[in-house]
């Protein structure tokens, strides 16, 4: 997809995992964000990876790293709104760095819905998914203003856009995310 930027969100604190990096967290003998990485590269034109700690260790992915310009760990619209802001394509997509089975055809299936809309959000059953969106970068005007305004939640700042919700049943475990050690050690 020549005109969408990838942006993988890996900028978190790890909290439930102990306080990891969770994108580092080695799964079947690689890092977390190697697995995603190779799921989306064949998706985008250009990948981005938000994070703010262990710059060093995720520049050697070979992608740019872009950091939070919004103090304080202040969440996944921080580090979509730094990923934005270094995007050079008119679309950009979102991941997270702790889900490495995500789809294949994730990009081609919510870029098949989003239309007139700001954004496309995957969604399972009853159950958005809101960190696997593909939106028009020039949403990024909006999402300054709401994060200015101390807004940190996703989906309140969804809520002032033109969303659409993309049906993903058929690969309902492709947005399985890993969040602890025994989830890691489960998958």
């Amino acid at each position: 997809m020549s005109d969408v930027s990838g942006i993988v969100l890996a900028g978190g604190l790890g909290r439930r995992m102990g306080g990891v990096d969770k994108g580092l967290q080695v799964l079947r003998g690689r890092p977390m964000i190697a697995w995603v990485l190779e799921r989306l590269e064949p998706q985008v034109s250009e990948v981005l990876i938000n994070a703010n700690q262990n710059l060093d260790t995720y520049a050697k992915f070979g992608r740019r790293v872009v950091s939070d310009e919004v103090g304080g760990y202040a969440g996944p619209l921080a580090g979509l709104h730094a990923g934005l802001r270094a995007a050079s394509h008119p679309l950009a997509v979102t991941v997270p760095c702790d889900s490495p089975f995500l789809p294949e055809d994730l990009v081609s299936r919510l870029k098949g819905h989003l239309g007139s809309n700001d954004l496309a959000v995957a969604k399972t059953g009853d159950q958005p998914h809101p960190v696997f969106a593909l939106m028009k970068r020039d949403v990024r005007g909006n999402l300054e203003s709401f994060l200015a305004a101390g807004g940190r939640k996703i989906d309140a700042w969804y809520a002032s856009l033109k969303v659409v919700e993309v049906k993903f049943d058929d690969e309902a475990e492709a947005f399985r995310n890993i969040n602890t050690i025994e989830e890691l050690k489960g998958a």
